[in-house]
């Protein structure tokens, strides 16, 4: 069992220093489909954004507009149900 053990430890740590290392490249350029991948998770980023810039404006447009309005709306409505 401490044999086992043993290999599996050195095997592990072995493995990890080999997959730590850099490997071939100067890693500077980027493929293909790393490319498309980002620009698919920059037009979700986009898309989200309009609905959000809608939201936004309608929220603000209900906070500026006078509340005047709106009561003025609803005791006109009053005004016609009770004679």
């Amino acid at each position: 069992m401490k044999v086992l053990f043993a290999m599996v430890l050195s095997l592990l740590i072995t493995v990890t220093q080999a997959l730590a290392s850099g490997g071939g490249g100067d890693g500077g350029e980027l493929s293909l489909l790393t490319m498309l991948f980002m620009g698919f998770g920059a037009l979700i980023i986009v898309f989200q954004l309009v609905p959000a810039v809608i939201l936004l404006g309608g929220m603000i447009r209900g906070i500026v507009t006078p509340a005047e309005k709106a009561t003025a709306e609803a005791g006109a409505e009053n005004t016609d149900e009770n004679p």
